[in-house]
Parts: structure tokens; C-alpha cells; sequence
């Protein structure tokens, strides 16, 4: 499902109103709501709203866990860090037991802060299916999603829960859940906004089966659902076909 908004205000409203809706869903049925978050700048106006009410009062946050889809091997102070930010205007700001957040460690190498987010991962769905209950995307202008990059040797992981990422040219290191366990979510949902991610969104979902060159084409949950929710100038290159909404509500 592709949901187009006028703006990317309106875009955030309509996903923290889906957040909202997701959140009290998945509550009733089951009593506890797993959130994987996204970085980049995309979402940081959604992350605001859900700090603010009404949206902040229509969510049983005691019953909330964090998670993160990728994170840089920084100080957990670092600017570059997707989780300050999430923290600074969120998750800092509602009452979520700090025990339920679950940010990537920023203290250890990739490899074993990997290694160590997976662990925790598997403890917490110990007995069960890995299945979080809402994944939120971003999408890169090369058609990366997560900290899943074109042609990097971790698009081929299909054991490995969590996965060290290494970019040629870039003095960081960073660690990605990988496309086999984002694809266990009950639902993605995709987040763009801004003329500048007109073309990759195109190829994403209307050019060639390609993800080795655009890795966000990996995401389909298995059994559940996945969403784009785009505002008009990133959905601006966009053919009009069955499966695209065109709205200036919420999701």
C-alpha cells in the first residue's frame, strides 16, 4: 500500500496517527508493542508529534519496547547517533521504563555489537517467533534501507539477526538488523518525504527487481503487511497505478 500526503507535516501526522493506531491494535490483542525505529531526518518530525499530545496521551507506554533497524558505532552522545536523536525529542520525553528501550551498544566494535544486539534479541524473543509488530523504514537516495547498502556482502545474510557494516570511504563503523528478520515484522512501513528521493522511490517501486543495487526492493514482510507513506514531492516521478492513495488525511 503507497499512501501519498501533501506535505511532510502532514506525512508525520499520518504516521503518528498510524503509530497510535498500530500501538493500540497490537496492545489489546497481545499486551506488549515492539517498535523497530529508523534514523535520518525523516522521521524526526513524527518522533516530536508522538512526544506532544493528543498522541502521546492515546499510548499505554508501560507496555512499549524500543528497538533500533541500524545504528553507527559512536558515543551514545554522538550527533550521528540514530537513538539521541529518537531519545532527545521522544522517548525522553514519555513514560517508557528505560529497561524497554533497546538501543545498539555505541561502546563496542561493529562486529561485537552486532553480535551483542542479537543476543539481546534472541533473549527477548526467547521461546518465540521473531516478530516485531511495526518496523519503521527510511529510504536513502542510493536505495538503502537500514544500514542495508548496494552490494554489500550483508544483502546475502539470511542466518544472522544483526550484522556488522563496513562502507568503503566512511571512517565509522555500523550495525543493521538484517532483511530476514525485518521481513518477520507483522508491519513496515516506509517513511519519505522530499523531492531529492523522487527518482530512487520510482526505481524502488516501479523499475526492475534489482536489490543488490536497491536494497529497500528486500522488504516484504512474510505474512504481514508493508506500507509507504510518502509526501507528494518524493512521490512526485510516481506512475499512477492500483495500490496508491492519494490523501490529505491520516494513514
Amino acid at each position: 500500500m503507497i499512501k501519498i500526503y501533501p506535505d511532510q507535516e502532514s506525512l508525520s501526522r499520518a504516521a503518528a496517527e498510524f503509530f497510535v493506531r498500530q500501538a493500540g491494535q497490537t496492545l489489546r490483542a497481545r499486551g506488549r508493542f515492539n517498535v523497530v525505529l529508523s534514523g535520518g531526518s525523516t522521521p524526526r518530525r513524527l518522533y516530536e508529534l508522538l512526544a506532544q499530545t493528543p498522541f502521546r496521551d492515546r499510548v499505554a507506554w508501560a507496555q512499549v519496547q524500543v528497538f533500533w533497524g541500524d545504528e553507527r558505532c559512536v558515543p551514545v552522545e554522538d550527533p550521528r547517533r540514530n537513538s539521541r536523536l529518537a531519545r532527545q525529542v521522544w522517548l525522553d520525553r514519555v513514560p517508557i521504563p528505560p529497561t524497554q528501550i533497546h538501543p545498539v551498544s555505541g561502546q563496542l566494535p561493529a562486529e561485537a555489537a552486532a553480535r551483542s544486539y542479537e543476543a539481546l534479541l534472541k533473549s527477548f524473543f526467547a521461546g518465540c517467533q521473531p516478530r516485531f509488530d511495526l518496523v519503521f523504514l527510511g529510504l536513502g537516495e542510493d536505495g538503502h534501507t537500514a544500514s542495508l547498502f548496494p552490494n554489500h556482502e550483508v544483502l546475502k545474510e539470511q542466518v544472522r539477526w544483526a550484522a556488522e557494516v563496513n562502507l568503503a570511504g566512511e571512517n565509522l563503523q555500523r550495525v543493521t538488523l538484517t532483511a530476514p528478520l525485518i521481513n518477520q515484522a507483522d508491519v513496515a512501513a516506509f517513511l519519505v518525504a522530499g523531492a531529492a528521493k523522487a527518482r530512487i522511490l520510482k526505481e524502488v517501486l516501479q523499475g526492475p527487481f534489482n536489490p543488490q543495487r536497491l536494497p529497500a526492493q528486500l522488504i516484504h514482510p512474510q505474512g504481514g503487511a508493508l506500507y509507504w507513506l510518502v509526501d507528494r514531492e518524493a512521490a512526485s516521478q510516481l506512475e499512477k497505478i492500483t495500490g496508491i492513495e492519494y490523501t490529505g488525511g491520516d494513514a
